[in-house]
C-alpha cells in the first residue's frame, strides 16, 4: 500500500509479509548446530555460546558437526560429546578486541567544576573514568575474516554497555554519546556516530547491536538525535551534511517497514510499532524461547518468535506492556506477548522528535524545500499521537492496541514520553500529563520511576526502574512551563542521583537499573542477571550532575516539594486516574 505523508511517498509493509530470512550464518543464525549447543544448556547464558570464535571455517565446522551426528541415533549428540565438540571449533569471547584506550579521555572536564558537593563530584570523576573500561576497539582480524566471528565489524572504537554487552547496542548509545560530551570526548563521541551511519549505509538502519544475530531488528532510533547532540556540541556543518542522508535512509527503513495505517473515527494515520518479521528462537537466547513455545502449533511458535524479536527491538525485552490475550485484552502472560499489535507511545515521540531534528538540519544546509516536508511529517505526527494515543478524560498518552482498537490505560513512564519529544500541541495537555503523573501511583517509590506497576517477573516492570525511562522523564518535566514541573523534574533527578550514588558506595559499581522499593540496590527479573557497567547509567548521571550539578545533594531527601504532592495525591486516593472510561 502506497501512501503520502507530509510529502513523502512510502510504501507500507502491513499484517501479512512474509517472514524475512535471518542472517545467513548456518552456526550463530540458525541450524541444527545451534538448536542442539543451545538446547544442551553448555553455557550458563546461551550469548555466551554465539558470542565465541571460529577455531576453522564455517564449512569445516559444519562438516564436522555433520560427522559427529552421523555417530548418534537420531543425529541427538549427547552434551559431554557437544562440549568437546565446542572446545575443539570454537573459543571464547574477548579474541574480537584490540586493546585500546580512548585518546581523547582527560582527567579534569568542566564539568566537574558545575557540581557542588564534593561527594558526588569525587563520585562523577570515577564514573568519568569508567569510559576507560567501557571503551572497545574491534579487531581488524573481524573486518579480514568476518566468517570467523559473530561480531559485526565497526571501524571506530567506542563504548560499549558493559557486562555480558561486550557490543554497541543502539539505543543505549544515545545516553552513552551524551555522557562523552560531557566528558568532552568527542572523538570517541564522533567515532560512535559513524559507526552507525557504517551500519545504515550497509543495512538500512542500525541493528539491534553489534552482533550478526541482530541483523533482521534494530532498536529505538536515536540515531538523529545522536547527530543533533554532536551538532550542537561542534557546529561542525560538513559532519552534518555527510550524515544527513543516512538519518534519512534509516528514517524511510521506519516508514516503510515500522509503519501501520490506524483509522479513528474514519480518519486514517500512519503510525510507527516494533515488527520484526524473522522466526526462530533469539541465537542469543534459544533456550529460552524455545522452552516458551513448547506445546504450540509451528505456526504459533514462530508467530511467538516473531512477536519475541519485536519486543527485543523496542528495547523493552520483556514487559506485560506487550501482552494481549486471546480476547484482544492487554492482559495475559509471557505467551501472550502480540508487541506488532501495538502502537507504542514512546516509538511515535520518538520519530516525531526526529522528523522535527531533520526539518532543523536541512534548513541549517538551506534546503527549506526539504525541510517543509518534515514539518508537514510532523504536522501529521502530532494529529496521528493526539488522535489515537492521547485520552483527553486522563490527561496522558497510552499505547493503542490494534485487536481491540482500545488504548491500553495502564501506567507506564512512556505514558509521558511526548512531553520529552515535545510532540504536542496545547500547552494544558502538558499540565494535564503532571496532574496524571501526580494520580499515577509512579511517584510512591524511593528509588525511582518504575517502569510500570505490574508485577510480571519481567525486567521491563515493576520493581524495576531503568535510566533512560528516568532521563525522558525528568527532561519532559524540566521542559514544560510549570514550577511545579520543574520542581517535581529536581525531584526526581535528586532522587535518582541518590539512587545511582549509594548503591555505587555499596557495590563499588554502576548497574543497568535499579529497583525502586528501597535499599538502594540493583534491579533484577527477566532472563539474565542484573549487568555491571553501564554505559547508559554512567551517562544518565552525568547529565543531570551537568543539569542540576549546584543543586544536587548526596544527603539528598526523602521526599522533595515534587513528590510530597504526588503522595498526597495517593493518601487522597485520587482513583479518578484508575478509572476506566
Amino acid at each position: 500500500m502506497f501512501w503520502l505523508y507530509g510529502g513523502i511517498t512510502f510504501l507500507f509493509i502491513c499484517h501479512g509479509a512474509a517472514l524475512l530470512p535471518p542472517c545467513d550464518s548456518k552456526i550463530y543464525c540458525t541450524g541444527e548446530l545451534l538448536r542442539q549447543i543451545q538446547m544442551a544448556k553448555l553455557f550458563d547464558d546461551n550469548k555466551a555460546f554465539v558470542d565465541m570464535k571460529l577455531t576453522a571455517a564455517p564449512d569445516i565446522v559444519l562438516g564436522a558437526f555433520s560427522n559427529l551426528t552421523q555417530r548418534f541415533r537420531y543425529g541427538t549428540v549427547p552434551p559431554s560429546d557437544l562440549r568437546v565438540f565446542v572446545n575443539t571449533y570454537f573459543v571464547n569471547s574477548g579474541k574480537e578486541f584490540e586493546q585500546w584506550s580512548p585518546p581523547d579521555w582527560h582527567d579534569k572536564p568542566k564539568l566537574l567544576s558545575k557540581i557542588s558537593d564534593p561527594k558526588l563530584r569525587s563520585w562523577a570523576e570515577e564514573l568519568h573514568s569508567l569510559w576507560k573500561s567501557l571503551g572497545r576497539k574491534i579487531s581488524i582480524d573481524v573486518r579480514d575474516n568476518p566468517q570467523m566471528y559473530s561480531m559485526i565489524y565497526c571501524p571506530y572504537p567506542g563504548i560499549v554497555p558493559g557486562g555480558r554487552f561486550t557490543e554497541f547496542y543502539y539505543w543505549d548509545s544515545y545516553w552513552v554519546l551524551n555522557g562523552l560530551i560531557l566528558s568532552e570526548m568527542m572523538e570517541t563521541a564522533r567515532g560512535m556516530i559513524q559507526n552507525f551511519l557504517h551500519m545504515v549505509d550497509r543495512y538500512g538502519f542500525v541493528p539491534n547491536g553489534g552482533r550478526i544475530y541482530y541483523e533482521r531488528r534494530s532498536q529505538p532510533p536515536f540515531l538523529p538525535l545522536m547527530v543533533e547532540s554532536y551538532y550542537e556540541a561542534t557546529e561542525d556543518v560538513d559532519f552534518l551534511k555527510k550524515a544527513l542522508p543516512l538519518l534519512e535512509n534509516e528514517y524511510n527503513f521506519w516508514m516503510k517497514n515500522r509503519s501501520i495505517v490506524v483509522e479513528v473515527n474514519s480518519v486514517k494515520h500512519v503510525m510507527n510499532r516494533y515488527y520484526v518479521q524473522v522466526g526462530q528462537p533469539r541465537p542469543e537466547s534459544y533456550t529460552h524461547d524455545a522452552e516458551l513455545a513448547e506445546g504450540l502449533p509451528a505456526e504459533a511458535q514462530e508467530k511467538l518468535w516473531t512477536e519475541l524479536k519485536a519486543a527485543a527491538e523496542s528495547g523493552w525485552d520483556f514487559s506485560s506492556r506487550w501482552y494481549i490475550n486471546n480476547l484482544g485484552q492487554n492482559s495475559g502472560s509471557f505467551r501472550d506477548t502480540r508487541t506488532s499489535s501495538i502502537v507504542p507511545v514512546e516509538l511515535n515521540a520518538l520519530i516525531c522528535r526526529n522528523e522535527r531534528v531533520l526539518a532543523t538540519f536541512h534548513r541549517i544546509l538551506g534546503d527549506e524545500e526539504r525541510a517543509l516536508k518534515y514539518d508537514n511529517a510532523v504536522s501529521f505526527r502530532l494529529k496521528a499521537i493526539e488522535s489515537v494515543l492521547w485520552d483527553a478524560k486522563k490527561g496522558a498518552w497510552f499505547d493503542y492496541n490494534l485487536l481491540s482498537r482500545t488504548r491500553n490505560s495502564a501506567f507506564y513512564t512512556t505514558n509521558l514520553s511526548p512531553l520529552w519529544a515535545r510532540c504536542y500541541s496545547q500547552p494544558e495537555m502538558g499540565q494535564q500529563a503532571l496532574q496524571y503523573l501526580r494520580g499515577s501511583g509512579g511517584l510512591d517509590y524511593p528509588n525511582g520511576v518504575p517502569t510500570s506497576l505490574s508485577q510480571s517477573g519481567q525486567q521491563w516492570d515493576m520493581p524495576n526502574a531503568w535510566p533512560p525511562l528516568q532521563h525522558m522523564l525528568i527532561e519532559g518535566l524540566s521542559e514544560l512551563d510549570s514550577v511545579d514541573a520543574k520542581d517535581l523534574a529536581f525531584d526526581l533527578a535528586q532522587q535518582w542521583i541518590q539512587t545511582n550514588w549509594l548503591a555505587y558506595v555499596k557495590y563499588d559499581a554502576m548497574f543497568e537499573k535499579y529497583d525502586v522499593s528501597g535499599d538502594n540496590k540493583p534491579g533484577g527479573g527477566g532472563e539474565y542477571e542484573v549487568q555491571l557497567g553501564f554505559g547508559w547509567t554512567n551517562g544518565v548521571a552525568l547529565q543531570l550532575l551537568d543539569q542540576y550539578g549546584n543543586k544536587l545533594s548526596s544527603a539528598g531527601s526523602v521526599l522533595g516539594s515534587g513528590l510530597q504532592i504526588g503522595l498526597i495525591y495517593t493518601i487522597a486516593n485520587v482513583i479518578f486516574y484508575h478509572a476506566p472510561f
